[in-house]
């Protein structure tokens, strides 16, 4: 995989894992004086951004090197178990 690739596919995976990390651990502002005026009812009292922003980057390189190790392994789609086409007894079968 050429440097390009792999940062590409990075940027992508981090942004997936950070929409699915950013709501981790919110908290409304329960009492409403602690409420700033005019903030949205929903927006977290302390949104912990960065530590957010860490936990993605550590997990997308996680998933990063799994991508390039599976990818280098010489695996291809023959090698998984799939079941066959309809009638030769292993496959799906339909009805109708």
């Amino acid at each position: 995989m050429q440097i390009g690739s792999a940062i590409a596919i990075y940027f992508v995976f981090w942004w997936i894992l950070f929409f699915a990390v950013l709501p981790w651990g919110n908290r409304d502002p329960v009492p409403e004086s602690d409420r700033v005026a005019g903030t949205d009812r929903g927006a977290p009292a302390r949104p912990r951004l960065l530590i957010k922003m860490a936990i993605t980057s550590v997990v997308a390189a996680i998933a990063l090197a799994a991508l390039i190790a599976v990818l280098n392994s010489g695996l291809t789609l023959d090698d998984i178990p799939l079941p066959g086409p309809p009638g030769d007894g292993g496959g799906y079968q339909r009805f109708g």
